[in-house]
């Protein structure tokens, strides 16, 4: 009896983990200087297996580079990254003052209260589409 509890406890556990990437938690931040770049902040939960995120892009700005900010003493420095990896089962929090993607021309039409879409694309070929909303630069997170 406590083998068939045990294995039903696997089962059960085994279907809780996650199957495919997703993408959560996502806004883009618009700049408070006009022609400076907006800024995209979300979670990306990992699937069944590892996986690598090479671009994130969006067909309303002409540009998009991921980034990591950084702190070294006093200084504060941001470096573009060409790919990240995602382990199975794992995030990646993309934050103000950490990881981000930095959006370069966006069309003017995308204002606060809209959504963004963004396409993650991965190693593999996967790609994920994500309408993430718009908000004003001095506006809380969402």
């Amino acid at each position: 009896m406590r083998i068939l509890a045990f294995l039903a406890a696997l089962f059960v556990l085994g279907g809780c983990q996650p199957k495919t990437i997703y993408v959560d938690k996502g806004y883009v931040r618009l700049p408070a200087v006009p022609r400076h770049p907006a800024v995209a902040y979300f979670t990306l939960h990992g699937g069944a297996a590892d996986a690598t995120l090479v671009s994130v892009t969006s067909e309303v700005a002409i540009r998009a580079e991921l980034h990591e900010s950084m702190q070294q003493g006093n200084m504060a420095s941001m470096k573009p990254l060409d790919h990240l990896a995602l382990p199975a089962a794992s995030k990646l929090v993309f934050a103000p003052g950490g990881k981000h993607v930095m959006l370069y021309d966006v069309n003017p039409t995308i204002v606060p209260g809209r959504t963004m879409p963004l396409v993650f694309t991965f190693a593999d070929g996967l790609r994920i589409q994500y309408d993430a909303p718009v908000i004003a630069a001095g506006d809380p997170a969402k």
